[in-house]
């Protein structure tokens, strides 16, 4: 067997692998004798059937089977071997398979292309500078959130007169006869000379607006269940009847209210229940805050190692390997994300490989216990399900055959290469408003 490596270009090559009849036919023959053991042909005793007859029955196809998995075994151990890193699948030259004699050749050349990376070099040191944001949350967002809670713990009541903010159920008709509607109407979205045609009015009131005037295109079209572009098209006076008024009344801020945000017993006055909701409001922005320096530490990694991928070469591996699931034109746009995802995993894999970062099987099961806890919590479930904690974890990781597993494991070995990198490179801290960091988020 003779294998030869060709570099054409920065990040692509070509090989060649050439096979003659010493390299596969003692395999083949001995495939072929183990057929023709258990072979039972008819006119011969079971496994009594001549070499020459099963040979002729099964040779071809033996003899593919059997080159298959020398040239698969072959490439994987000569590339194992190299310095540069492959990326994607080697790909084979189709035109030269489809001009091979299965029955006549002795000898076999095949030809792949390759895709690769070489030279990946990134010093980890005060030369790699990124900015590390804490977002600090006003008092003004505080009151806001407050009045939240107190909107959405309130009490429901139905009110004879209608006042500024009260929802108004009633049905709704177009005066040509093009629509008719029941629907809950809110008036804090409608605009201010609208809405105050029905403010102080009854139930059984008949109010005359053109909706297309008093609600933007995507309210309306929201309350309406249909697209923007039909919402849009609704236009003239329409007549809206009221049937009932219904208001949320604030809730109290008192120990009931504090008990059934917090949980019992967590706060005792408006004081520390209010500094309570600044720290989680604090919480949750400085999560998001923790996934944009780590972008960011990302960013900086990416153009410092400046990747060199095989383009060309990796854009026709993701459509040939994926042919009936993603066109080209699909390809060509997805490729940017699908590059800058691939050029992170080669710049992490590599700094961990130097400083002996791994990630272990513990860290896998508690990072996965605190990604269940967050969905639990936000479906308001965490307390009751805390107890069987271990089957969700077990289940998560078991399923789609470990590639959960998998993701899990690649996830921690991120973070523990991000918190590295933060630690040897020259960070800048800095504490900006929610405004200030919505800002960076938009850019």
């Amino acid at each position: 067997m003779e294998i030869t490596l060709d570099k054409h270009a920065i990040n692509e090559a070509s090989i060649k692998i050439k096979l003659n009849e010493a390299d596969y036919q003692p395999k083949v023959d001995a495939k072929i004798k183990e057929y023709a053991k258990k072979a039972s042909i008819k006119g011969f005793r079971p496994g009594k059937a001549p070499f020459a007859l099963i040979k002729n029955m099964y040779g071809t196809s033996v003899l593919v089977e059997e080159i298959n998995q020398m040239l698969s075994s072959s490439l994987n151990d000569y590339l194992k071997k190299q310095e540069f890193r492959v990326v994607g699948d080697p790909l084979p030259k189709q035109e030269s398979a489809e001009d091979i004699d299965w029955k006549k050749q002795k000898e076999f050349e095949f030809e792949y292309k390759i895709g690769f990376v070489e030279g990946l070099n990134i010093p980890i040191d005060e030369t790699l500078k990124v900015k590390k944001y804490q977002i600090e949350v006003s008092d003004e967002e505080v009151n806001e959130a407050l009045a939240n809670i107190k909107k959405q713990y309130g009490k429901m009541t139905n009110p004879e007169l209608s006042e500024e903010g009260d929802f108004l159920y009633g049905d709704l008709k177009a005066k040509d006869g093009s629509l008719e509607k029941s629907l809950s109407l809110p008036l804090e979205k409608m605009d201010g000379r609208t809405a105050k045609k029905f403010i102080g009015i009854a139930k059984d009131a008949e109010i005359t607006f053109d909706p297309s005037k008093a609600l933007k295109a995507d309210d309306l079209a929201d309350l309406l269940d249909i697209s923007k572009e039909e919402a849009e098209a609704i236009k003239g006076d329409h007549v809206f009847t009221v049937k009932n008024i219904n208001r949320t009344e604030e809730a109290t801020l008192d120990q009931e209210l504090f008990d059934k945000v917090l949980g019992d017993g967590q706060v005792s006055s408006e004081e520390e229940f209010l500094t309570k909701i600044k720290e989680i409001i604090g919480e949750n922005y400085n999560k998001e805050a923790e996934v944009y320096n780590q972008e960011e530490v990302k960013k900086a990694l990416l153009e410092k190692a400046d990747v060199q991928l095989p383009e060309e070469f990796l854009k026709e591996w993701l459509t040939r390997t994926n042919e009936e699931k993603i066109t080209e034109e699909e390809v060509q746009k997805e490729y940017p994300a699908y590059a800058r995802h691939l050029s992170w995993a080669l710049i992490s894999n590599k700094i961990a490989e130097e400083n002996e970062i791994k990630a272990e099987h513990e860290e896998v099961v508690e990072k996965t216990k605190q990604m269940i806890r967050e969905n639990l919590a936000s479906s308001g479930m965490m307390g009751q399900m805390e107890d069987n904690m271990d089957m969700f974890v077990n289940n998560y990781l078991q399923g789609k055959d470990g590639q959960n597993y998998m993701q899990m494991l690649t996830s921690v070995q991120s973070d523990k290469v991000l918190a590295f990198v933060m630690e040897k490179a020259k960070v800048t801290e800095e504490t900006i408003s929610t405004e200030e960091f919505k800002k960076l988020l938009e850019n």
